[in-house]
């Protein structure tokens, strides 16, 4: 079977581990279904999982991919959800201290062939081409969770992105403007914040820059880089969400503000099937065409991956089958 993979961790040159090959097709357990891959998207996971963060030297060698779009053995068209729980937990998958990703226990989608738990095979809308579908499982599903089960935000409230064009950051100015939100979005590069405003942000700023106003909340997955202007830029009552820290896991908390302002602080991670099943509705029913910067054949996997890693391009970064 057909497959990139990592061969082996690679902490100091992640894409050395990168192989692109032949895998054994994998085995169907009860309760699982196998997914014919038909587009698969790229996640900075990805890269850490080369690096051997994440995953056990003995997982090895492993399918990269969490993210993937494709057919049931009976056609029907379907999303991977990446996230899978213990059989035994009740309630929100993300909680669940025995759950996993895709890649780190149970191999990806970087293949002909995928299997996951029959729960994770999400039934795909008409509305969604199966490229823009493949998109969905991690960062847009990050994205919708931080926005709309995390944040609190009411249509018509502002809501500031930091960093401009990565796959959360652009599925959040998407989302937030088709739900009513005015968005502000910060950038490094005039390139990168036209690209947030062709997205639909209402306004841009360079990274770090005073604000016109205060803003009602932060989406935060740069970490130490932004995380004091973050903390500035909140009005009183205001909650930061954190779904990742590029930059640095440890940012100076600036405890007085936090609390003599009241803001919240709150964490996200990825998100459940059934916010999944919600996102792909709420986009195939908006008209939302998400962001692909960088659309390959699955054996060009080398060239997406160094595209990933220079950073340089916006949106996500697609694998076709």
């Amino acid at each position: 079977m057909f497959a990139v993979y990592a061969a082996e961790p690679n902490a100091e040159s992640p894409l050395d581990s990168l192989t692109i090959g032949e895998r054994p097709a994998p085995n169907v357990p009860d309760g699982w279904v196998e997914v014919s891959v038909s587009a698969a998207s790229l996640n900075m996971h990805d890269l850490w999982t080369l690096r051997g963060v994440g995953i056990k030297p003995d997982q090895f060698p492993m399918i990269l991919g969490c993210d993937g779009a494709g057919t049931l053995p009976d056609g029907t068209e379907v999303v991977l959800h990446s996230v899978v729980g213990d059989p035994d937990w009740r309630g929100d998958e993300t909680l669940d201290p025995r759950r996993t990703l895709l890649t780190e226990k149970h191999q990806g989608t970087f293949a002909e062939k995928v299997v996951v738990p029959r729960r994770n095979a999400v039934p795909k809308p008409p509305g969604l081409s199966t490229v823009q579908a493949s998109v969905m499982g991690t960062a847009w599903l990050t994205a919708y969770r931080m926005l709309f089960t995390k944040s609190g935000l009411r249509p018509g409230q502002t809501m500031l992105v930091q960093g401009a064009s990565g796959g959360v950051s652009t599925a959040l100015v998407q989302l937030g403007r088709a739900a009513g939100m005015r968005v502000w979005v910060t950038g490094r590069t005039e390139t990168k914040r036209a690209i947030a405003e062709k997205l639909g942000a209402h306004a841009t700023f360079p990274s770090g820059e005073r604000l016109p106003e205060r803003v009602d909340a932060v989406f935060e997955t740069v970490g130490d880089a932004t995380w004091s202007h973050s903390m500035r830029s909140l009005k009183p009552g205001g909650v930061i969400v954190v779904s990742g820290s590029t930059s640095g896991p440890n940012p100076g908390a600036d405890l007085q503000r936090l609390f003599f302002l009241q803001l919240q602080v709150v964490g996200s991670t990825m998100g459940t099937r059934d916010e999944l099943a919600d996102l792909l509705a709420f986009v195939s029913e908006a008209g939302i065409s998400p962001e692909i910067g960088l659309e390959l054949p699955m054996d060009q996997a080398q060239e997406g991956f160094r595209a990933m890693l220079d950073g340089d391009t916006p949106g996500k970064i697609v694998f076709t089958l």
